[in-house]
């Protein structure tokens, strides 16, 4: 297994381990958990970056590394979600969105056409992990300091002015968006892709 599919693996296998952490009791655990969640999202970046690099661009890269982030970031969100952190009907746009776009990617793969990812879809991923680990610093953070000091009562501000929420509707709003865009620049392969789904129900 070439470099960026062992990346990509890693990933996945992280992504159980960082949810099991960040539910410990021992605030020095919910760091290594944080730790872990960034190490996570860096392999995202190393491992297209070494598959561009030394051409080792295969299908189940292809298929498995679009897969890998959104397993690793709908687990996140929805622990934000159990934590009280974020909002349900967020989360749900935004893993719905990840997984029908990966559905529609993957489906366009195995066509021979494959779907080219927008600059902004890019952006979107980024941002979207990005705001996940600021909220989770930010929780941890305020676990970790007295009601007294001066950094709880700075992270008590940013909660009044509910500066996750913003960044999280902006976040839900731009998933929506890059959907649109998908969907619309991709509609064949998803009149394709409805087609041969109806096929397959009426066969069953």
């Amino acid at each position: 297994m070439s470099l960026p599919n062992q990346l990509t693996t890693l990933r996945i296998i992280l992504t159980p381990l960082f949810v099991y952490l960040l539910f410990s009791p021992d605030i020095q655990i919910k760091y290594i958990s944080l730790l872990i969640f960034l190490f996570a999202t860096l392999t995202d970046w190393y491992d297209g970056y070494f598959a561009r690099k030394y051409g080792y661009v295969t299908l189940w890269g292809k298929f498995m590394d679009p897969l890998a982030d959104k397993i690793l970031v709908s687990a996140a969100l929805f622990s934000l979600y159990y934590l009280q952190l974020v909002q349900l009907w967020m989360v749900i746009i935004i893993v719905i969105r990840d997984f029908l776009i990966t559905g529609l990617r993957s489906y366009a793969m195995f066509r021979g056409q494959p779907v080219v990812t927008s600059q902004l879809a890019k952006i979107k991923t980024f941002a979207q992990m990005g705001v996940a680990y600021y909220i989770l610093i930010i929780y941890i953070l305020q676990l970790s300091f007295l009601p007294s000091s001066l950094i709880f009562k700075f992270i008590s501000l940013l909660h009044q002015i509910r500066l996750s929420y913003v960044l999280m509707l902006i976040i839900t709003f731009l998933n929506i968006y890059t959907a649109i865009q998908y969907f619309i620049s991709n509609h064949k392969h998803l009149k394709h892709m409805l087609i041969d789904l109806i096929q397959i129900i009426r066969k069953k």
